[in-house]
């Protein structure tokens, strides 16, 4: 049996309303998924819950869907991480955006490290800025979350870590003497930093610790950048939150 295909619509929803989908909605259900008048839909705006819905008008231009009811459905983890992930080459980046959102982070602040070997301003950061937030969407619609996890403009790690915060701030060290298994109860959420390829430099984990970021150790293996955050991620969420 195929999945419903679920939707994410800009803006309100109601029950008995009719509902035209944006240009990229509109595309991806009546080009990419090829989905006829009568097809059912899933949509959600962000703002909790989502609705089921039919489509009435389904061509390559416009795309009509009619909401029929409203489900109160949330799947949000209990625990609160903001990643704050130093920028990565190519799709790294990417990929490490979509993994992040599919196991439950609620926030996102890519970092301008001294090894960010990437350099953004101007235009070219608020497409880049677009383009992760249209992987944060997707990755929404894929996973079943209805709450979209906020992702932040680029800042410098600097103005990052020193941000006022009750989070409990960590920093992933192969060197650190404490584990996940080891850590306090997060009372107020985790702050969790990912260096770029290459990692922190060893100024900027000492200025993590000198703002209150404790290193931790997730194992005895050197990860890569796309994988030493998702990793932490989920050993987090299954200590802490709603991975078992």
């Amino acid at each position: 049996m195929m999945r419903i295909p679920r939707i994410y619509h800009i803006g309100e929803l109601a029950v008995d309303q009719q509902i035209e989908l944006d240009n990229d909605a509109a595309n991806h259900v009546g080009r990419v998924l090829r989905l006829s008048v009568d097809a059912e839909i899933i949509l959600f705006n962000g703002l909790g819950g989502e609705y089921n819905a039919t489509l009435i008008e389904s061509g390559k231009k416009k795309v009509i869907a009619q909401v029929n009811t409203f489900v109160d459905k949330c799947i949000e983890s209990p625990l609160s991480i903001h990643l704050g992930q130093g920028i990565s080459r190519g799709d790294k980046m990417e990929l490490t955006i979509q993994k992040a959102v599919e196991l439950g982070v609620t926030e996102i602040t890519p970092l301008f490290t001294e090894r960010c070997g990437v350099k953004l301003s101007g235009e070219r950061l608020e497409k880049k800025l677009n383009q992760w937030h249209k992987i944060v969407i997707s990755a929404c619609e894929q996973c079943a979350r209805n709450t979209i996890p906020v992702i932040h403009a680029p800042k410098s790690l600097e103005v990052w870590a020193s941000e006022q915060t009750d989070e409990l701030k960590l920093n992933l060290h192969p060197r650190a003497n404490y584990s996940i298994n080891s850590l306090p109860e997060p009372t107020h959420g985790i702050r969790l930093v990912i260096g770029p390829e290459g990692g922190l430099s060893d100024v900027e984990i000492e200025f993590a610790s000198e703002q209150g970021f404790d290193e931790v150790l997730i194992g005895p293996r050197v990860l890569r950048t796309e994988t030493a955050g998702l990793t932490v991620i989920s050993a987090l969420q299954t200590r802490f939150g709603d991975l078992g």
